[in-house]
């Protein structure tokens, strides 16, 4: 599956895709989504559209914009960094995400 557009930085990505019903800000924490205070599992999601962003010279500018939904509606954002910043669980959950993103 392609990328439906291009956003010249994350904070773009982020600004368009609210503007698409994405309203949610994501966090995950184990193998679950967090939005305030509510909990989703992450198995309930797949990946819409994703961006990839690398710093040109700083690992630590490198990020991804995931436009996640749900079958039940639910639509929301997660960003997340990649090397040293990620951990072992976040990893897995995503592995299995990209997996099921790109079966489509």
């Amino acid at each position: 599956m392609k990328q439906q557009f291009h956003y010249a930085t994350v904070t773009e990505a982020i600004e368009q895709l609210k503007k698409q019903g994405y309203t949610l800000d994501l966090n995950l924490k184990e193998n679950h989504f967090v939005a305030g205070e509510q909990q989703y599992p992450a198995d309930e999601f797949e990946i819409v559209d994703l961006y990839r962003y690398e710093g040109p010279s700083d690992p630590a500018d490198e990020a991804t914009v995931y436009a996640l939904a749900s079958a039940s509606g639910i639509k929301g954002i997660f960003v997340s960094g990649y090397g040293i910043s990620t951990d072992d669980d976040s990893t897995e959950t995503l592995k299995q995400l990209h997996y099921k993103y790109h079966q489509k």
